[in-house]
């Protein structure tokens, strides 16, 4: 079973999410299995429960599984390190605090796992502060270096870069782009990201120098009448990032 997302030769990979397994298999017929396919803990009442369904769509995608929060809830954390341990799926997202153990109940380090951070307003530091405890504490800013470093000691992979609100924060995403180039880590940029503006939020972080890439295209591409993600908007993504 492989554990690690379908990169492109570029080091891009797709993350959106499946409304259901049928779902998950168009997106990634349209994305040609360059994606990762979103399911969130946060629509199960049990681990019980999403472990089963997700092993479901482990089946039909080639475990392209993306085990997801909900929306950044930190109160998550716990449930989707608990579920990806059983599941074993190529990409887990995380609040920063959920890293390690993550990491050591999957046992194995060619999973993603990511670890959130927030924009601060400040070109250079992000917030750390994104655990089930500390989201509700004053806010941790630390330099991106040494985010990506704590995050590194965690077996951590990547920084996701959550909320981004598309291009508000996009001289700060630049910074953490360098960051990552510069530290050798990957990045997820999340939030906001649509049809429009997503070539230009890639393109930062490939010209950045950043070696692999997970950009998060989430609500901008769902059907809001069938809550399916539309396939045919990923294969436009697919594309977009074929040009890199």
């Amino acid at each position: 079973m492989k554990l690690e997302p379908n990169y492109l030769p570029n080091g891009i990979c797709l993350n959106v999410l499946a409304n259901s397994i049928e779902n998950a298999k168009a997106c990634y017929a349209a994305a040609e299995g360059h994606v990762v396919l979103g399911v969130l803990t946060k629509n199960y009442p049990t681990d019980e429960a999403a472990i089963e369904d997700m092993l479901a769509y482990q089946a039909e995608i080639d475990n392209a599984v993306s085990v997801g929060l909900g929306a950044g809830d930190p109160n998550q954390s716990g449930m989707v390190a608990r579920v990806s341990k059983q599941v074993q799926p190529q990409h887990v997202n995380q609040v920063f605090t959920g890293v390690g153990a993550s990491r050591a109940l999957l046992g194995q380090s060619q999973t993603v796992i990511n670890g959130l951070v927030s924009p601060t307003g400040k070109v250079g530091w992000v917030n750390i502060a994104t655990g089930p405890l500390s989201s509700q504490a004053p806010s941790a800013e630390v330099p991106i270096a040494t985010a990506i470093a704590l995050l590194k000691d965690m077996g951590g992979s990547s920084i996701k870069y959550f909320p981004m609100k598309g291009l508000a924060h996009i001289e700060e995403f630049k910074a953490v782009a360098q960051a990552c180039a510069d530290n050798d880590f990957s990045l997820e940029p999340t939030g906001g990201i649509d049809l429009e503006n997503f070539e230009e939020i890639v393109s930062i972080a490939v010209n950045a120098g950043v070696k692999k890439i997970i950009p998060h295209v989430y609500s901008s591409i769902i059907d809001s009448a069938t809550g399916d993600t539309r396939p045919e908007d990923v294969a436009h993504l697919y594309e977009i990032i074929k040009k890199f």
